[in-house]
């Protein structure tokens, strides 16, 4: 019986972490790679401009109708 709740709890303990290193990877390559300096192609400018709360820096949003995303490009 003991074994059985140690091997329930290293199994949650692994699942929690993996789920936690997975939800750090995808968040932080979603955010990083939609702002830069060179603007892609399709993109148009917005009137939206947003703070970077981990930089505290302005970001034009540029948006694709064709696809939908959303780009982000320093202020000045």
């Amino acid at each position: 019986m003991v074994n059985i709740i140690i091997i329930y709890y290293v199994v949650m303990s692994v699942g929690i972490l993996i789920l936690a290193l997975l939800s750090w990877l995808i968040w932080d390559k979603r955010f990083r790679n939609r702002h830069g300096q060179s603007i892609p192609n399709g993109f148009i400018r917005t009137d939206e401009v947003m703070v970077d709360p981990t930089t505290n820096k302005k970001l034009r949003v540029y948006y694709n109708h064709h696809t939908g995303e959303r780009f982000y490009k320093k202020e000045q």
